[in-house]
């Protein structure tokens, strides 16, 4: 039968596939082996961490559906079977799922049997081609290769148990021409709650008072993004650190954050919130 396509022919109908007849999935796998996949057969990049890159709807995006309209997907994506034998794992093509997402819609894939590491190479290689990364997105792709090295044997071979982790860091950051410190920074960006780490990538808040703030538990960060809105100032380095520190010290609220915020960094009556 042919792959489905809706039957409307308005604007948001997508082309006719070029290809009519799907070829369903061989197991195992027949390698380099074209075929047209169900949207609710395939599963985002998921090994070791969820997928470090973002799917935005931005002008890019509304050029790759406009693109799919016309000409239908001219690149398929890539992915790899289910280890349970339940779909596929996304390893290439997540913006183009996105933008042809129709009902009925199948998505036109090459289907390879991959090793976990092999899939996490596919992935960060159809992903060279992005101008440039979110601190958000450089942020979960370190831990991404942080975690695909732990599992790699070969590469920390005699390396003491006690040190794994660390020289792993280190390994990742010779890949990104990044000092062990530097890395670690942009690992703890993982540990902000979500209403920062959108800060931090739309420039409302500086990196460096961001990797202070991460130490702060969720629900003072929680806290803390409601007062930046509100004051309509971002902490700097100094302020992060006295906001740490209070937490730590269990001395942190909504009202303290405000009284922190609002101070001045040079000139001015400041408080000491210390005490509280």
């Amino acid at each position: 039968p042919e792959s489905p396509v809706p039957p409307d022919s308005g604007k948001d109908t997508p082309p006719e596939e070029a290809v009519s007849e799907p070829t369903i999935p061989p197991r195992p796998v027949e390698e380099g082996k074209l075929v047209y996949l169900k949207l609710s057969e395939l599963h985002p990049f998921h090994t070791f961490r969820p997928h470090p890159f973002k799917v935005r709807d931005d002008a890019k995006m509304q050029e790759t559906v406009a693109s799919i309209k016309l000409n239908g997907v001219m690149v398929p994506g890539l992915a790899r079977p289910e280890k349970d034998g339940n779909g596929y794992e996304i390893v290439a093509g997540h913006r183009r799922c996105v933008a042809a997402s129709w009902p009925g819609w199948r998505n036109a894939f090459i289907v390879r049997d991959m090793t976990d590491h092999e899939a996490v190479e596919a992935m960060k290689d159809s992903n060279k081609q992005r101008d440039q990364m979110l601190p958000s997105e450089l942020a979960a792709l370190l831990d991404l290769e942080v975690e695909d090295i732990k599992h790699q044997g070969g590469r920390l071979k005699n390396v003491a148990e006690g040190d794994i982790g660390k020289r792993s860091v280190e390994i990742v950051g010779e890949a990104h021409d990044m000092n062990y410190k530097k890395v670690m920074r942009y690992l703890r960006l993982n540990s902000l709650v979500p209403e920062l780490l959108d800060k931090v990538d739309d420039k409302k808040m500086g990196f460096m008072p961001a990797v202070e703030i991460s130490y702060i538990r969720p629900k003072n960060q929680r806290l803390i993004a409601v007062s930046i809105d509100g004051e309509q100032a971002s902490p700097s380095l100094a302020q992060a650190k006295k906001l740490r520190e209070l937490d730590k010290d269990g001395k942190l609220n909504g009202d303290v954050i405000d009284g922190i915020l609002s101070e001045k960094e040079k000139g001015g009556s400041r408080r000491d919130y210390f005490y509280r």
